[in-house]
């Protein structure tokens, strides 16, 4: 029987919205009201992230500390009585994560964390800053055939309150990207909330997070994709991003968007059709199906279109398949990824936008949400 499902909400307006990037002005405004930063104050800020985020970092580093990306010296950071509080429980969620992970057989032995200000405006004592954080963790090589790197681009909004003698206080540091937290963040997902509209959906089917998986090989030539061409295309766009494609990141997130393309990138063809029928899946340049950039939708279409079956387990998944994640366990997925690169020991490892992932293990991934639902995907 297929069961009723949810439909995420506002996919239609993903069809028009465009994400464009910013750039920090360094001069003051003549305006009153909010004032952009000098150079010399941005710098600062960039410094107090920095420090705050590679602390961060080093909780899951196993031997020895990396580098502060910055290599600029800069005073202790200080930060509000409230965000010591949460920063002292954010290193220990950390240090248990890097005992989970130690437990899997994955452990860091370098990081390098850097941080650039996108934009940073006062107004009176008060400070708003958007930053992108780019960190690279070095695996140590426990079985042997660890992929070299995993690296993470995130993006934070930062509160600061001026004190005497010129210092800053932080007061508050969030993540503003969707999909799974990065491996050095410890809050949770941001997790659609939808509702059920009654209507029933080829859902498919929990895939088990036992670790190791029994064997289900895949074949990876002769077929009619080309599951290379699909890690490829991942691997080169994972941070930056096909300027032939409209890109989502903030409305909704451009996780499945990303799968598309590195999907069609590898052979998949279009479904025609319009644009709301999750059966269909295409994209024009100017429009583009909900298959292709809403999660469940596409998990729809790529079932009721046989373009993929599911795994018994998460571990089974191989180059080009496709995994996804219901944070939540409300039935409705919130997060797609693609596996471009898998150990011989068995782990797979995913690429992915929102939050721009580069080969993260899915054991990683596990150790962070061990009670979420995961789908596994042979495409």
């Amino acid at each position: 029987m297929i069961p009723k499902r949810f439909r995420p909400a506002a996919i239609a307006a993903l069809t028009v919205a465009l994400v464009s990037g910013s750039m920090l002005a360094y001069s003051a405004s003549a305006v009153s009201g909010p004032k952009a930063a000098d150079r010399a104050t941005a710098d600062t800020f960039a410094r107090i992230a920095d420090d705050v985020l590679s602390q961060r970092t080093q909780a899951l580093v196993e031997d020895k500390a990396g580098s502060h990306g910055s290599g600029k010296p800069g005073t202790k950071t200080r930060l509000s009585a409230k965000l010591k509080k949460d920063e002292d429980t954010a290193l220990q969620s950390l240090r248990a994560r890097k005992t989970r992970l130690a437990e899997l057989g994955e452990a860091y032995t370098g990081a390098d964390t850097r941080v650039v200000v996108d934009r940073a405006t006062i107004t009176g004592g008060k400070a708003t800053v958007q930053v992108t954080e780019q960190t690279t963790l070095t695996y140590k090589k426990v079985r042997g055939d660890e992929p070299a790197t995993t690296d993470i681009g995130t993006k934070y909004e930062l509160t600061l309150t001026s004190k005497k003698g010129g210092n800053w206080e932080l007061a508050s540091i969030k993540s503003q990207d969707s999909g799974p937290v990065a491996v050095n963040e410890p809050l949770a997902a941001k997790v659609n909330v939808v509702t059920d509209d009654g209507n029933q959906y080829p859902q498919g089917t929990p895939a088990s997070t036992k670790y190791p998986a029994t064997a289900n090989p895949k074949v990876k030539t002769g077929g009619a994709y080309d599951y290379t061409a699909m890690a490829k295309y991942a691997e080169k766009y994972w941070s930056n991003y096909n300027p032939a494609y409209r890109k989502f990141s903030g409305n909704g997130g451009d996780c499945t968007n990303f799968i598309s393309q590195s999907l069609k990138a590898g052979g998949w063809k279009n479904v025609s059709g319009t644009t709301y029928d999750y059966r269909n899946w295409w994209y024009d340049g100017a429009l583009q199906t909900d298959s292709w950039v809403g999660a469940n939708e596409w998990s729809w279409f790529t079932l009721s279109n046989q373009r993929a079956t599911n795994l018994a387990n998460v571990y089974q998944a191989d180059i080009g398949d496709v995994l996804q994640v219901d944070f939540n366990k409300d039935g409705s997925k919130d997060h797609s990824m693609m596996v471009t690169y898998r150990s011989a020991a068995g782990m797979p490892y995913v690429t992915y936008h929102s939050t721009n992932t580069y080969r993260k293990s899915l054991a990683s991934l596990i150790a962070s949400y061990p009670d979420a639902i995961y789908y596994a995907y042979r495409t």
